[in-house]
């Protein structure tokens, strides 16, 4: 994956908060930082640099003014999609000659690796 996103200056982690943003528009730095898996320092970092390159937007909080909304930007939007096609192309390669009750065991053995404290 890191080879396959390198040329658009992407990282797998920055692909993971990418992906969230997508999945939950507007949510804070700390709400990101537990979905995506990663330290809220890592986050920290992951944002001011996809908001450097205009992948994302932050806006106060409409209640909350110290809290940050994060969002995709168009271009943000745009970086994902070409992000998840070409991971899409990776998963494809790794999954063939898997049956699908093969594939399943193994998404879910990793969900659980990967949730697992």
């Amino acid at each position: 994956m890191e080879r396959a996103l390198a040329d658009l200056r992407v990282t797998p982690p920055q692909f993971s908060v990418l992906t969230m943003l997508a999945a939950y528009p507007g949510i804070s730095n700390a709400d990101l930082a537990r979905l995506a898996l990663l330290t809220p320092q890592t986050v920290s970092t992951i944002v001011a640099n996809l908001e450097r390159a205009g992948a994302i937007v932050r806006q106060p909080h409409h209640y909350h003014g110290r809290i940050q909304q994060i969002d995709l930007s168009e271009t943000g939007k745009s970086l994902l999609a070409i992000c998840r096609e070409r991971v899409h192309g990776i998963e494809c390669h790794l999954a063939d000659g898997l049956s699908r009750e093969e594939e399943s065991a193994l998404r879910k053995w990793l969900v659980r690796v990967a949730t697992s404290a």
